[in-house]
């Protein structure tokens, strides 16, 4: 066993075992692991029997599919290829005509605290009007639309519009750069773009047209014909003639009846980008009917919802987590959600406490990042610990993004749950479409720091570099063996690269998930180590480092070279430490402090704010071999503060790791 392994088998030995809780087991859907066992069982039986039951019982189809899998042509996996159906139908209609219809879709907390509820009936024909508005642009079945919106239930409806118009919708993040906006807009070859003048987070008016007009400047986007504006606050914007017009003047005079698209289950619901090792962000292509099922289910299983929650997810829309968690899985479940527009420190740390009090929140999904975050504020305000608030609604909560640390964790349950609400700490990815390992709320013991057991359905497993299974307390690569329906379907334009990234030959056409794992050798319980290509989780977003080191070397009037690697952050869990050659004199004191912030704020406008490195250090040069590759092995140890303890005789310039390891 590698040392890291045993220091994590340890850590998960010397936790404390959390039984299921008794309360949350009574109703769960999956009741105790012997029901999970089976569910289990009957999968590794039958699996596409498996897969076929649970698709008839949680999805309307307009044509029932009589082909379950397609494997002709691996590793592009066909799920219910010949059944036809619509998710926005799935999401919506299935609930009119019934009690659902007049229950709360969405309790929208805006900024500043004012608040705006939709039922489901009412979110429905907001859908079909901003639908037939759509169509009156000429958007179509089969059409890119992108979304850069706030979030806000504009943003859910455009999303939905889109799905029920059968447009592929491609949402960026409201926090990208216009140069990030453009590069997606020209992949996906969008016809049209849905924004808002503005976006409000932490009390600030924060400009999302101007950026659209910015991408557009820039060149490339001519596919795109319209734009909408929401008009999220009363500033005005420029808006160009012929081409934008304003989301509210559009569904004015339209029907709130919309018929809906029926589609392959096949057909791509969306793209979504997400940053792999090299430059170039890879469009993850989703289906329609493997992830739709999966989101209900996931919804019913891992948040075990009930008629009577209230539940809450933080991320953003941008996010595969808002797109599953957000945008489809509680409308598809009927679920009553809270959408927050907002950060959790406005107008102060409390925020989250205080809106779970007002709404009654009964399950919440959140990130670690922002618990570690809120766990400072907790300590240093009184006024702004979860104690402060009444919480008494929570029954589950849950950790998403990246692997939760023990000790937050402990602090999550204590104070946030009061040792009585089960956490689901869920492994998955943008690829996944939703929760791979995880938790049962009503079934498994938990363990603080572990994701625990595959779903059902899911065969993950930890293998070397050949494929070879690893024995329990080893380390290795994390796996999926089989496919199953929510799982990546290609990148978009990109089926060479798909196949390259995540099935690789050497890995016996496995789906390789890129990160490392253990098992513990008690239970079986999985624990994500890391990242094994040159991705970094910051904060639970992804950035690949070389995205961050092309941003870099694009400020050509400056930069000679860039090597970028991740460190770990007590916050944001992974920090970014970028090693830059200038092409002058290597900069000290105030001069290098100046011209690191001018590198952060270019990466910023290169991609966005969540890319600029934590710290820039400065060199004459990087470690590299006499064949010229850099080694960034000891440049994460140097990032780290370790002191350099491995062979460093290859390499062409040994003495400039001792320059490397000063703080400029």
């Amino acid at each position: 066993m590698s040392a890291s392994a045993s220091a994590i088998e340890s850590t998960l030995v010397e936790n404390r075992v959390f039984p299921p809780s008794a309360a949350v087991t009574q109703a769960a859907r999956i009741s105790g692991m012997a029901a999970y066992e089976a569910l289990c069982k009957e999968a590794d039986t039958d699996l596409e029997g498996f897969w076929a039951k649970r698709a008839r019982e949680n999805l309307l189809w307009k044509k029932p599919f009589t082909q379950v899998l397609d494997q002709s042509n691996k590793p592009f996996y066909k799920w219910f290829a010949d059944g036809d159906l619509n998710a926005s139908y799935n999401c919506l209609d299935r609930h009119l005509g019934t009690p659902t219809e007049n229950r709360k879709a969405i309790i929208f907390e805006a900024d500043d605290g004012k608040v705006t509820e939709v039922t489901f009936k009412e979110l429905h024909a907001k859908v079909c009007q901003f639908a037939n508005a759509l169509r009156g642009m000429g958007v179509k079945k089969g059409d890119r639309v992108v979304i850069y919106m706030p979030m806000t239930i504009e943003g859910v409806v455009a999303m939905q519009a889109c799905a029920r118009i059968g447009a592929t919708h491609s949402v960026v993040f409201g926090g990208f750069s216009a140069k990030s906006l453009q590069e997606r807009i020209q992949d996906a070859g969008a016809v049209a773009v849905i924004t808002a003048n503005y976006q409000m987070r932490g009390g600030k008016e924060l400009p999302l047209k101007s950026i659209v007009d910015e991408a557009f400047a820039l060149g490339g986007c001519e596919c795109v014909k319209n734009v909408v504006v929401y008009q999220r606050t009363t500033t005005a914007v420029n808006m160009v003639a012929g081409r934008d017009r304003f989301m509210h003047e559009l569904v004015a005079s339209q029907p709130s009846t919309c018929e809906p698209e029926f589609v392959g289950a096949e057909h791509p619901l969306f793209i979504l980008y997400t940053s792999g090792s090299t430059g170039k962000p890879k469009g993850v292509q989703h289906s329609t009917g493997g992830y739709l099922l999966w989101a209900k289910m996931t919804m019913d299983w891992t948040f075990d919802i009930q008629p009577t929650d209230v539940f809450w997810c933080t991320a953003d829309i941008g996010w595969i987590t808002g797109h599953t968690y957000v945008a489809y899985g509680p409308l598809v479940a009927g679920a009553t959600q809270v959408v927050f527009e907002g950060v959790p420190t406005y107008p102060d740390a409390g925020r989250f406490w205080q809106m779970i009090e007002r709404h009654k929140v009964s399950v919440f999904y959140t990130a670690p990042t922002a618990i570690r975050s809120l766990i400072k504020a907790a300590d240093a305000d009184p006024k702004v610990h979860p104690s402060a608030s009444n919480l008494s609604s929570l029954r589950i909560l849950g950790s998403v993004g990246e692997p939760i640390n023990p000790e937050a964790w402990m602090w999550y349950h204590k104070n946030v749950g009061g040792e009585r609400c089960p956490i689901v700490d869920t492994f998955w990815q943008t690829e996944t479409g939703g929760h791979m390992i995880t938790p049962l709320p009503g079934a498994t013991p938990l363990v603080p720091g572990s994701c625990t057991l595959p779903l059902p359905g899911i065969a993950a497993a930890i293998v070397d570099e050949q494929g070879g299974d690893m024995p329990n307390g080893t380390g290795g690569i994390l796996v999926v063996k089989k496919p199953w329906p929510s799982m990546i379907r290609t990148i978009w334009g990109d089926p060479e690269r798909f196949k390259k990234s995540y099935f690789p030959d050497e890995l016996k056409g496995y789906y390789l998930a890129g990160d490392g794992a253990v098992r513990s050798a008690d239970r079986g319980y999985f624990r994500i180590t890391g990242r094994i290509d040159d991705v970094l989780n910051v904060s639970g977003h992804r950035m690949g480092t070389m995205e961050i080191e092309s941003a870099l070397v694009a400020k050509s009037d400056l930069v000679a070279e860039a090597a970028v690697v991740g460190r770990p952050d007590e916050l944001t869990g992974e920090a970014i430490v970028a090693f830059v050659v200038l092409k002058r004199a290597r900069p000290t004191g105030d001069e290098a402090k100046a011209i690191a912030k001018e590198l952060r704020d270019w990466v910023g406008k290169e991609i966005g704010p969540i890319a600029k490195p934590k710290d820039i250090r400065f060199g004459d040069n990087l470690p590299k071999t006499r064949s010229g590759k850099i080694m960034r092995r000891l440049l994460r140890g140097i990032a780290k503060g370790e002191a350099i303890t491995q062979d460093t005789s290859t390499l062409e310039n040994p003495a400039i790791l001792e320059q490397l390891a000063q703080n400029n």
